[in-house]
């Protein structure tokens, strides 16, 4: 799985983890059972301190995302696909929330957003037609 961290942003880099890893549960890239990486092991790969990873996955395991394995480490509950899922699209929902009324505050007519909308939607769709195609 790849981390996507900005360490300068204005969500906190455990979010950002715990958010990454429940889109990648509702996506399907990690299923219930796969273990994930060891707090040591991906505070190395991305060069952030073991106990940010550790509050993620602490959040994680209170989110029954992840559950410790015994002397293993940590797995993705096999029951956390529907959780993630309304996760994902609870983060989705604010962000067009959000990008929506920026807009309308902005001065875009409802019609502006719409067309915007279907054209990014159409763009969005061809790309990851051709990405599938390649693939």
């Amino acid at each position: 799985m790849f981390f996507s961290i900005e360490p300068g942003g204005d969500v906190p880099i455990y979010e950002q983890i715990v958010r990454q890893v429940k889109l990648a549960v509702a996506d399907g890239v990690l299923v219930g059972g796969q273990m994930v990486p060891s707090v040591r092991q991906l505070a190395g790969e991305l060069a952030i301190n073991p106990n940010t990873i550790a509050r993620a996955y602490q959040q994680l395991q209170t989110d029954l995302v992840l559950e410790p394995l015994r002397g293993r480490g940590m797995i993705v509950r096999r029951d956390s696909v529907a959780r993630c899922t309304k996760a994902r699209n609870s983060l989705v929902a604010d962000a067009v929330r959000r990008a929506l009324s920026d807009a309308l505050s902005g001065g875009m007519t409802p019609e502006d957003l719409r067309e915007l909308f279907e054209a990014e939607l159409r763009r969005q769709a061809e790309s990851a037609n051709q990405n599938g195609s390649t693939q």
